[in-house]
């Protein structure tokens, strides 16, 4: 394990399955594993044998001999703990000693398959790797322990990092020392071995030591601001007026000439048309470059988008919605749907709207990049090395085996860093300068470049019959798609042919009998071309599922039907909702299982005090293959005088089958629960001029601790397939507290974020 370089030392993809062919069709890069650049623990590690054998069955863990396990980890760490949740993963079928468990954070390499650290697939995708790789490993020490021992495998067990059998025992440092450990195992070798049984576990589902917080809380973890290398110079970028349609005509740096360590700025030459208009304002130190980029003088030419607002970007997606034969129409089961509604004795329509959603990371996004030896190294914190190496290929005019991602711990990413845009204006200053350069984005330039969740319009309708049976449902989504400004290829094709971004409708395709279904996904072109949509924590369900669960309260209420009753209803199981096996296993009613949970809990159907009220949401996640189910209760209090909405108590029930990581489990849902509830109420931005309106906290204010409620969340005790847990939570409060709102004043509330002034509003036209 080495210290970070310092001066002074298939034919329709699910969002899932999109993040790892896409990433497999773009990812050509090859080259030579480089030493790693920072391990997710501080060096050196005094417990860690240097040189001497090592036991190396897969590529993804070693062990010395002192008897110490290292776990390769191909994922972004950004605050979630992924690292300790996949090293149990392994640990467990090894049976390693925890306390010897090490954590190593790996830089690209096409041995490790696609880098892509998103949508909650992390934990579900590395599960089956790294069981089959732990009990390779157990195998083999098992078998060589009993040579060392005279006894025979069959009467040996692995416990807690050593081989016993019957009263004797030989740990797997001295295995690794003294016995013969050249056995290596391929992909299909360890597709062909039997993994623990459930009731075998020592680790999975245990309380155990977080592995990289001790680094984290003696401030000796090393995160990408932190990369130096000696000679290294600082930059700031100069933004251009536009996200792509602006181009550099004049640069005046007569003031910033005297500023103190200023160097130059230039404008970059970017192939990939990345980072267009974009100047780079280079100097000696980053205090200089800040101070020094203010004081630059750019004129540029701007297209239209200099001007767009965020009313431009409604009314286009009004527009868009409006016309029928718009955007792509989603597999739900086939069937009429205009002839079901004709045939409808009643229906119900409504339009829900959510603004502009900030990342607003802790870590401004940033880069350190130079060339050595031939090779583009970029040190950074990324999410996604795959999506963005075959893009600084082309902005870099070199063959993908030139560069190089080193890995460092990530503060915050949240998808932000799944969109790797920042690591190309650093390599290319570093190019046009022949010297190191680290950009590093202030808070307000990171806010304007942020890659945001788009604002969305949608149109939902219902159609009943007679007896109040939906018979139809027609739900379509317009917003900017992530995947077409950064992906692509993992666009997806519909089945009236027109291509679409799962990310930009998943959720929509509901779990609910709703009777014949449609589902339309539509891009805003107008939002396309003004700024970079970006992945944002649950992506399209934060938006999907607010308007989904918060109509079907309405259609509820419409009918006379208590919300809970017609929800339960809808869950019948049937036809493309009953679910299949290895991920989806019940369908419908483990979501109908959850729902029923947390209404119990927090006492649905309870008499509440005058202008209080109860109101739920639910949903399977994001992906149909991969659900996590998930449902929320929220109980608010609304204040009429002012239109404050005090969320007293959110309760959460989860089924994400097994919980790998119990301590994690919590603290990722606790996480999305928070921002569920912050982009609810306080959290979102509007377009100015072509701008976001909120560059910083003093305006764009994400909630605060004073209005943290209580929170009850609680997990399913299962043993079926582990689910991804850091995002499903996210999607399932704001409808809750919707939901409530209604239930304590009879107003409907339809667009995120719910501000006083819309409920006061709202109130007045009641």
């Amino acid at each position: 394990m080495n210290r970070p370089l310092r001066s002074n030392e298939e034919l329709v993809l699910s969002r899932r399955t999109f993040l790892i062919s896409s990433a497999a069709a773009t990812a050509v890069f090859s080259f030579a594993p480089p030493a790693s650049a920072a391990n997710f623990l501080p060096l050196p590690d005094p417990f860690k044998a240097e040189g001497g054998p090592l036991f190396e069955p897969t590529i993804w863990f070693s062990i010395d001999a002192n008897g110490i396990t290292s776990i390769n980890i191909a994922k972004a760490e950004m605050g979630q703990h992924i690292g300790t949740a996949l090293a149990r993963i392994l640990a467990d079928e090894l049976e390693a000693d925890w306390s010897q468990v090490r954590l190593v954070g790996v830089d690209t390499d096409p041995k490790w398959g696609p880098m892509i650290t998103g949508g909650s697939t992390s934990v579900w995708s590395t599960y089956p790797v790294f069981s089959q790789a732990g009990a390779a490993g157990r195998m083999t020490l098992i078998e060589e322990g009993a040579k060392l021992l005279g006894v025979s495998p069959q009467s040996c067990v692995a416990r807690q990092g050593r081989v016993e059998s019957d009263g004797r025992s030989i740990g797997y440092g001295e295995i690794v020392r003294r016995g013969d450990l050249s056995r290596r195992f391929n992909a299909d070798d360890l597709k062909n071995l039997t993994t623990k049984t459930p009731d075998k576990r020592t680790l999975i589902g245990k309380p155990t030591r977080a592995l990289d917080i001790p680094p984290k809380t003696k401030g000796q973890a090393v995160y990408g601001i932190d990369a130096e290398v000696e000679g290294m110079l600082f930059a700031r970028p100069k933004l251009p007026p536009t996200r792509y349609g602006s181009k550099v005509l004049a640069i005046d740096d007569t003031a910033a000439r005297k500023v103190k360590g200023y160097v130059r700025s230039i404008a970059l030459d970017d192939p990939s048309g990345t980072v267009p208009g974009w100047v780079m304002v280079i100097a000696e130190s980053y205090p200089a470059a800040v101070k020094a980029t203010d004081m630059v003088q750019v004129s540029w030419r701007n297209d239209e988008t200099a001007h767009v607002s965020d009313k431009d970007l409604q009314a286009h997606a009004t527009m868009l919605i409006a016309d029928p034969a718009a955007g792509a129409v989603l597999n739900t089961g086939g069937g009429d749907v205009d002839a079901a509604f004709g045939q409808a004795k009643s229906s119900i329509e409504a339009t829900y709207t959510t603004a502009g959603v900030l990342h607003f990371q802790l870590e401004p996004v940033n880069a350190m990049a130079f060339e050595r030896d031939g090779v583009m190294e970029i040190h950074t914190g990324n999410q996604a090395q795959s999506f963005i190496l075959p893009v600084l290929s082309k902005a870099l005019a070199l063959p993908p085996e030139k560069i190089v991602m080193r890995s460092y711990l990530i503060g915050g990413g949240f998808g932000r860093r799944l969109n790797g845009d920042y690591s190309v204006p650093a390599a290319l200053a570093a190019k046009a300068l022949q010297r190191p350069v680290k950009m590093i984005l202030t808070r307000a330039d990171d806010s304007v470049l942020d890659s945001i969740r788009s604002p969305t319009v949608q149109t939902l309708r219902i159609g009943f019959d007679a007896d109040q049976n939906p018979v139809a449902m027609d739900h379509a989504a317009v917003a900017g798609w992530p995947t077409k400004a950064m992906v692509p290829i993992g666009l997806v094709k519909g089945t009236n042919g027109a291509l679409y971004d799962p990310f930009s409708i998943a959720g929509a395709d509901h779990w609910y009998d709703m009777g014949i279904t449609r589902v339309r996904a539509i891009n805003n072109d107008l939002a396309q071309k003004s700024f970079r949509p970006g992945w944002l924590r649950a992506v399209a369900p934060g938006w999907t599922n607010w308007a989904l669960e918060s109509f079907i309260d309405e259609a509820a209420h419409k009918i006379g039907q208590d919300p809970l009753a017609f929800r339960l209803a809808r869950f019948t199981s049937r036809g493309i909702n009953a679910g299949s096996a290895p991920n989806a296993v019940g369908g419908a009613h483990r979501q109908a299982n959850v729902l029923r949970r947390v209404a119990e809990r927090a006492g649905w159907g309870r008499k509440l005090p005058a202008n209080s009220g109860l109101g739920l949401g639910t949903s399977f996640g994001q992906d149909r293959e991969m659900p996590t189910w998930c449902a929320c209760a929220a109980e608010v209090e609304v204040d009429r005088k002012t239109g404050v909405v005090s969320v007293r108590k959110l309760w959460l029930d989860i089924d994400a089958g097994s919980i790998i990581d119990p301590d994690g489990a919590r603290a990722q849902a606790e996480g999305a629960m928070l921002w569920g509830l912050s982009m609810a109420l306080y959290e979102g931005t509007d377009f100015a001029n072509g701008k976001v309106r909120d560059t910083n906290l003093d305006t764009y204010t994400p909630v605060r601790i004073s209005d943290v409620p209580e929170f009850d969340i609680a997990f399913v005790d299962s043993t079926e397939v582990p689910m991804g847990l850091g995002e499903p939570p996210t999607t399932v409060v704001a409808p809750a507290i919707g939901n409530a709102i209604f239930a304590a004043t009879g107003i409907r509330l339809r667009r995120l974020p719910i501000r006083p002034s819309d409920v006061l509003d709202a109130i007045a036209h009641t």
